[in-house]
């Protein structure tokens, strides 16, 4: 039987009340496979037992642990998650708590303490929610996202000199390595290898002529191992407006640490709510640390403690943490019972036009499972 622990990071806000949901969902599909292992076993005939067995222990850091201890999250932090199959975080930030400190001293320090330098985001419609674009239908927009995650515009180096006069300075500079570059590019290559053979890449070398242009030099010597591979060089702000003119001729897409992170917030308009954007935060190739699965609508504190937030993206995420803990029927079961609950319509959160709680679109989650097939 295999065996996953998963350090539950609820954070602020609504993340207190979407993770909560999305365990029930995934406590229900490890309970729908470990009752039909339990009957399988009787019958060697009905072929192999899917049984996996899951356990969460749940850490409170956040804004509030902040305000109590004057730290987003203790100093051995890292080492208190490290030993965990993967980390399941809610939403970090609240206004009492400046953004900078509450993004770079809990959530950057996961990502870059473990290195987890691919964030991956999913942008497709779900079956039954309206589109943002006139003209366009649910198969023309599938793409999914492979953002730098480690370096680039988010590394954090530079300073404010003659801090509050008139003669302030503030510089804030990006780091991109050879390294950092091909191995996300070498990531998005293998995922367009597998899915359409399309990838674009966004880029500014035409203005940025350091960063970005080792960054298109880096595509094109990578691009050279994966010929099958149909490779188109943007810049970013033509892509963004590729993303909303012509979505359909979009599959897979890189970019780095910032261009990619306002782009995906362009795929989740084009999803119809930020409410509905699931990612992964993922080191491929070695373990340092466990992965850091997060849905990425933020804390939202108007709606906090209402029990009205939209849990989609938190069950969309889980639905990517099983995938990646390999256990890819179970993901497709929770993503499948997700996809016939919007399809039907019946159970929605006010953000989607709907009067359900949080914790009844869980439990509509939960009804749409489906037993494993042998």
């Amino acid at each position: 039987m295999r065996s996953y622990r998963i350090a539950l990071l609820p954070g602020d806000g609504i993340g207190k009340e979407v993770i909560p949901a999305a365990v029930k969902v995934l406590e229900a599909a490890r309970d729908l496979a470990r009752d039909f292992a339990k009957d399988s076993t009787r019958d060697s005939m009905r072929g192999p037992a899917e049984d996996f067995t899951l356990s969460f222990q749940e850490f409170e850091w956040g804004c509030e642990y902040y305000l109590r201890t004057g730290r987003m999250m203790p100093e051995d932090g890292l080492e208190q998650l490290r030993p965990f199959d993967a980390i399941f975080l809610g939403a970090i930030g609240h206004p009492t708590v400046p953004d900078h400190v509450s993004l770079r001293d809990l959530l950057l320090r996961i990502r870059f303490g473990f290195d987890l330098y691919v964030n991956l985001r999913p942008v497709e419609i779900l079956p039954g929610l309206e589109l943002a674009l006139r003209g366009k239908t649910a198969a023309d927009i599938n793409m999914l996202f492979v953002r730098e995650n480690s370096e680039g515009e988010y590394c954090g180096m530079g300073g404010r000199f003659k801090r509050g006069t008139e003669d302030e300075v503030a510089i804030q500079q990006s780091v991109f390595t050879r390294k950092g570059v091909e191995r996300v590019l070498r990531y998005a290559f293998e995922r367009a290898r597998r899915r359409r053979k399309r990838l674009a890449s966004a880029t500014k070398s035409n203005a940025m002529q350091y960063t970005m242009v080792l960054w298109d030099e880096v595509l094109r010597q990578v691009a050279r191992d994966y010929p099958e591979v149909g490779v188109s060089n943007y810049h970013v702000d033509a892509l963004a407006a590729r993303m909303i003119t012509h979505p359909e001729t979009l599959d897979v897409v890189v970019g780095s640490n910032l261009f990619a992170d306002i782009l995906t917030d362009l795929g989740g308009a084009l999803q119809g709510s930020l409410g509905l954007a699931a990612s992964a935060n993922l080191n491929p190739t070695e373990r340092l640390g466990p992965p850091m699965f997060e849905p990425v609508h933020g804390s939202a504190p108007d709606i906090e403690g209402r029990g009205i937030a939209n849990p989609i993206a938190a069950i969309w995420t889980a639905s990517l943490m099983m995938e990646h803990l390999g256990e890819p029927a179970a993901a497709e079961r929770i993503f499948s019972a997700l996809k016939a609950v919007t399809g039907e319509g019946k159970v929605r959160t006010p953000d989607l036009g709907g009067n359900n709680t949080t914790q009844q679109f869980a439990a509509a989650v939960i009804e749409k499972l489906v037993p494993p097939i042998c």
